[in-house]
Formats: structure tokens, sequence, C-alpha cells
């Protein structure tokens, strides 16, 4: 059965007519093209998928393509703004944290939502943050340097334009 959907999508108003039992990773990556989010374990263990709705960490496999109606997704694709990429980005790729990068945009994603949050984040809190996520290559130590260098450098919060 097909159903219509009103969405943001990286600051974007979208309407896309969808499958009601496409997940929102099929949606981003076969009707809007958005690559980013990739398909790992399909079953909300891995992170590779991850998304933010409404500014939460969503696993794109696990929800529903239809839930998105009225919400804000935002995609690693979104996160580079006028040809500059985010502080997040930039720190994965200054801390080496990138090997394979299949995994490393739902880590983005993930350190993201933590950055967008108004509360200084411990090492503890960084962990926690990025438990959902799973790298095959890394390591993790990389990883956690990118995430604590991009959050140490946090500038005040300006209505959320600040990741």
């Amino acid at each position: 059965m097909l159903k219509k959907i009103s969405f943001t999508i990286n600051g974007k108003k979208t309407d896309l007519e969808i499958n009601a039992g496409e997940t929102l990773l099929e949606v981003l990556r076969e009707k809007l093209h958005l690559t980013g989010a990739k398909q790992g374990c399909g079953v909300g263990e891995c992170g590779a998928c991850t998304v933010l709705v409404d500014g939460a960490t969503v696993n794109s496999c696990l929800y529903l393509g239809i839930w998105a109606d009225g919400k804000n997704i935002i995609t690693v694709e979104g996160l580079e703004k006028n040809g500059e990429l985010s502080k997040v980005q930039q720190a994965f790729i200054s801390e080496g944290a990138v090997q394979c990068g299949f995994c490393i945009p739902g880590f983005v994603i993930s350190t993201t939502a933590l950055f967008d949050k108004e509360k200084e984040c411990t090492h503890e809190d960084i962990k926690e943050g990025l438990s959902g996520n799973f790298c095959r290559c890394t390591g993790y130590q990389n990883i956690m340097r990118a995430a604590e260098k991009a959050l140490e450098k946090k500038p005040a919060i300006d209505g959320g334009n600040n990741n």
C-alpha cells in the first residue's frame, strides 16, 4: 500500500509516496539517493544506518518510512554547511578516525547528537552516546579522540547551527 508523506530532510521540505512497509533507510538510499546511512546488520545492532529524527538518534533500518511524516531528518550528508564540513566531521578526519568509512556516518551522527546537547559531555557520556555504533576496522581509540576533540571545541549554543 502506498502512502504519501511529507518531511524535512537535511533542511529541505520533501513530499514522497512510499510503500507503507519501507524502512527509512530504504527511503533515504533508494528514493532520495542519500547513501551515507548504510545497511549493516539490518536489526539495529551496528549503528551504520544512524540518522537524526527530530534531534534524536534513530536506527533507520528499524524505523518505518511512514513514521517520518512531519519529522525533521538529518543524515550525514546534511551536516556540511556552505561547502564546509561540520566540526564533528572535521574532528573525525583530523584524528584519523576514518578507515573504510562504512560505520563512520553513524558515529558522526551519534557524536553530532551529543554535540547538539546543551551540556558538557564526559568521557563516559561519549562512550554511552556512541555505544550503539559498531566499528569493524579502526578500533575505538581514534573514534573516541575524534568525538572528544569535537565536543571540547564546542562553542556556545547558537540555535543548533553549531555542528
